[in-house]
């Protein structure tokens, strides 16, 4: 399963603390039991939350462990979050997140049913839990200089990597 979190901040100048913190917290999260990948992104796509982490995790099990709990969420800046950027949802469709290198983008779709893309091949999630924000999430990873990564538009973003992906072996 994919689990997807999506956030931005109302005070763009701690924006380079923020990610300081967030680079810290995927490293903890990759410590929790059934959590096995997690990479973060940036947007500048407009109408999209600006920043997405994506994991890989065993089930939805995962969140109700009491390690998960003790360590999950946005501690400190959850008030410091956006409410229209702040999103949370487990996608099934996945065993495994892909991980995105430095050269591609990660071209993410929201739509009520799976839907073509002009110039991008979809992967297609079904949503399966928490937010469920959208019902159908297409995910693609593309090279970040071929004809997909002009995708932005309408309910498709295109999200550069900006942590290494992290998984477990």
């Amino acid at each position: 399963m994919i689990f997807m979190s999506q956030s931005g901040l109302i005070d763009a100048g701690r924006e380079k603390e923020w990610d300081a913190w967030y680079v810290e917290h995927l490293r903890i999260m990759m410590t929790v039991p059934g959590i096995s990948s997690a990479q973060r992104f940036k947007t500048d796509s407009p109408g999209h939350s600006p920043s997405l982490a994506m994991y890989t995790i065993a089930s939805a099990a995962v969140f109700e462990d009491p390690y998960y709990q003790s360590v999950r969420g946005m501690g400190d800046w959850l008030p410091l979050i956006r409410k229209q950027h702040y999103r949370r949802n487990l996608f099934e469709g996945l065993d495994q997140a892909p991980d995105v290198a430095e050269d591609c983008v990660l071209i993410v779709a929201d739509h009520d049913r799976p839907a073509e893309v002009p110039g991008v091949a979809l992967i297609w999630l079904k949503c399966a839990g928490i937010d469920r924000s959208t019902p159908y999430r297409g995910i693609a990873v593309v090279k970040s200089d071929g004809a997909g990564a002009g995708a932005a538009r309408g309910n498709t973003a295109v999200y550069r990597p900006v942590t290494v992906g992290a998984t477990q072996r």
